[in-house]
């Protein structure tokens, strides 16, 4: 959680010294802007992209900006500075900022997705993977206190397996390049988010042998936040964000994976509609999304148990402090 803080008030610093976009209240066509930093562009999040794609935020009388944060530290430096009206990311960051008493914190909205999104990728295939196979092995792992990193080692531990003596995790390549790494490192295996899975695969590089989302059950892996200020200022704003969401959250429950695909495919342009459909068909395999948005408190224990096993909490933080459902709840009516 340190390591996370400190490159966070550096995050904090330079978008600080960038200044503000200056936004106006509304758009040319009376649409109120939003802009959304999300902590990485993937597949994962397909109903966010489908609510975009037809036009579901407009809906709602928003007009979107959405950025790639690409990392949960650089998504809260943009909430904190401004830069972002709404966050995507892990909710673990707004427990680690609420612990530091910020004064003015993020509150956790909807929760998009209910699984991991990763997948383990060997160097060899192995049709018959067990995750004892991972003892003595060099892995490719995430950074320290983030939710890909939190569930591989919720995941090892589960298995009888100690993350810091029966296997070397290396957790010092940046969030987005393990994948580029893994071509030419020596690791036996990386931990890798879609596309990159099926790249690895398609270019005979590795061999996706687990899926890090059905090894951990059901976990809140990624939500959306605001600040405290943000959401008691806009609460007509954060109610029409989550409407929209929630009409992705619906189409994605009523097509076929071959349908959500096309639909998504303009937000991917350098992903064949061929790739897209296979990575969308795994998610969708593996109940990746909810059907509503509403984030329970039985998810935010297990979301705190896992840092807790990670030694990643200093302090249980209350559920109703930083979750409000009542725009999820609204929203699902």
């Amino acid at each position: 959680m340190k390591r996370f803080l400190c490159f966070l008030l550096v995050c904090v610093s330079i978008l600080a010294l960038c200044g503000c976009n200056g936004k106006s209240d509304q758009t040319a066509n009376g649409l109120t802007p939003v802009t959304l930093n999300e902590v990485a562009h993937s597949i994962f999040y397909a109903p966010q992209y489908v609510a975009i794609e037809n036009g579901y935020f407009e809906e709602e009388g928003i007009a979107l900006t959405l950025v790639n944060g690409a990392g949960a530290d650089n998504v809260a430096a943009a909430l904190i500075a401004g830069e972002a009206d709404v966050g995507f990311m892990g909710s673990e960051s707004s427990i680690y900022i609420y612990n530091q008493d910020s004064d003015d914190y993020f509150i956790n909205f909807a929760q998009l997705t209910q699984r991991a999104g990763n997948f383990l990728v060997s160097r060899e295939p192995m049709e018959d993977f067990e995750w004892t196979d991972l003892k003595g092995r060099y892995v490719l792992g995430g950074r320290a206190g983030g939710m890909p990193e939190m569930v591989f080692e919720f995941i090892l531990k589960k298995n009888g397996i100690d993350p810091k003596t029966d296997l070397t995790i290396d957790q010092s390549i940046d969030f987005g390049s393990t994948a580029a790494a893994f071509t030419g490192d020596g690791a036996d295996f990386t931990v890798e988010f879609e596309p990159s899975a099926t790249a690895l695969e398609q270019q005979g590089e590795g061999y996706v042998v687990a899926s890090l989302g059905e090894a951990s059950g059901y976990v809140p892996y990624t939500a959306y936040c605001v600040k405290q200020s943000y959401l008691a200022e806009n609460p007509e704003i954060i109610q029409a964000f989550t409407n929209a969401l929630q009409k992705g959250m619906d189409y994605v429950q009523a097509h076929t994976p071959a349908e959500i695909a096309e639909i998504i495919q303009p937000q991917f342009a350098e992903t064949d509609l061929e790739t897209i459909t296979t990575i969308v068909t795994r998610y969708y395999e593996q109940d990746t999304w909810k059907e509503d948005l509403i984030f329970e408190e039985e998810s935010f224990e297990l979301l705190q148990n896992i840092l807790q096993e990670a030694e990643e909490l200093d302090a249980w933080t209350p559920y109703e402090d930083l979750v409000d459902t009542g725009f999820a709840v609204t929203a699902a009516q």
